[in-house]
């Protein structure tokens, strides 16, 4: 449970002036355009049952991760070398409508930070997804929806700090080491140098599967080595970091790694990606049940 940071949701927003997109960067350096594509995988774990599309939102509202650009062109090149898709970026929500996403198969949150679609939006949204598409969360996506409760639970919870630092070592724990997006893994805990989060409410085991997590049986990982212990709030020790859940006939993927440009040089999680887009696709079955 948590000390703090319980989500109360603030009440309903009818109308509010749009915000400023924050996210301005400029394209992915060529060089670690390199690194990515030296680090993708050959295949997709599953043959796509039709043309997928994808659209990828970076847009920011709020803090703006220098590693954005790159992951695009990495979850863009990832598609067109596996076949497994294509994928469109947007900065711009006015794409949420039911006519406009008609054309795509999952929509991507990709370190996108605090977005408030407005009730229309949220509508074609939550149509898209409980009528049998996928969402998608890479890193910040769960740094959205803050006045939007059923939103916030579709992603699996709400951002509540990041103790463990972009500097931090981190020991991940496979939840399950033989679930088929950890695959990549071959069952071997693996460590990662990354920022990563830790979640309030709406986050629970009971409304997700999660499938990798922090090992807090770690010493370094437990001590928040080089971090920011002072910032744990949850009594229960639970920090994960990949689920996948369903949201009535859709599907939803999450990973919170992704901050640091290096992730997308990875190759093991380069696939774990893939195997979470495909199956919010819909292209690759696996177990989602909440146990």
């Amino acid at each position: 449970m948590l000390s703090s940071c319980t989500h109360t949701p603030a009440p309903e927003v009818v109308t509010a002036p749009a915000k400023p997109n924050k996210n301005t960067l400029g394209p992915a350096k060529s060089e670690n355009i390199a690194k990515v594509e030296a680090a993708l995988p050959d295949v997709a774990p599953a043959k796509p049952k039709t043309d997928r599309k994808i659209l990828i939102v970076s847009r920011c509202e709020g803090f703006v991760h220098k590693s954005i650009p790159l992951g695009v062109k990495a979850i863009q090149l990832m598609g067109e070398k596996t076949g497994a898709y294509t994928a469109d970026e947007t900065k711009d929500l006015s794409v949420f409508t039911t006519k406009a996403l008609k054309q795509y198969d999952a929509v991507m949150f990709l370190s996108s930070t605090r977005l408030d679609p407005t009730p229309e939006q949220r509508a074609a949204l939550l149509d898209f997804i409980r009528g049998g598409k996928g969402i998608i969360g890479i890193h910040a996506a769960t740094d959205n929806f803050y006045q939007w409760e059923e939103g916030a639970k579709i992603m699996g919870g709400l951002f509540c700090g990041h103790p463990w630092t972009a500097r931090c070592t981190v020991q991940m724990k496979l939840d399950e080491p033989d679930h088929p997006i950890n695959a990549s893994f071959h069952g071997v805990p693996f460590q990662v140098t990354d920022e990563i989060y830790q979640f309030k409410d709406p986050y629970s085991r009971e409304n997700q599967r999660v499938i990798v997590s922090l090992d807090m049986a770690d010493p370094d990982t437990k001590a928040v080595k080089g971090g920011k212990p002072d910032k744990i709030v949850r009594e229960d020790g639970d920090f994960g970091v990949t689920w996948v859940r369903k949201e009535g006939k859709g599907r939803v993927f999450y990973c919170s790694m992704g901050h640091n440009h290096h992730i997308y040089f990875d190759n093991r999680i380069l696939q774990h990606y893939l195997a979470g887009i495909q199956y919010a696709l819909g292209d690759y079955d696996v177990p989602d049940e909440i146990k």
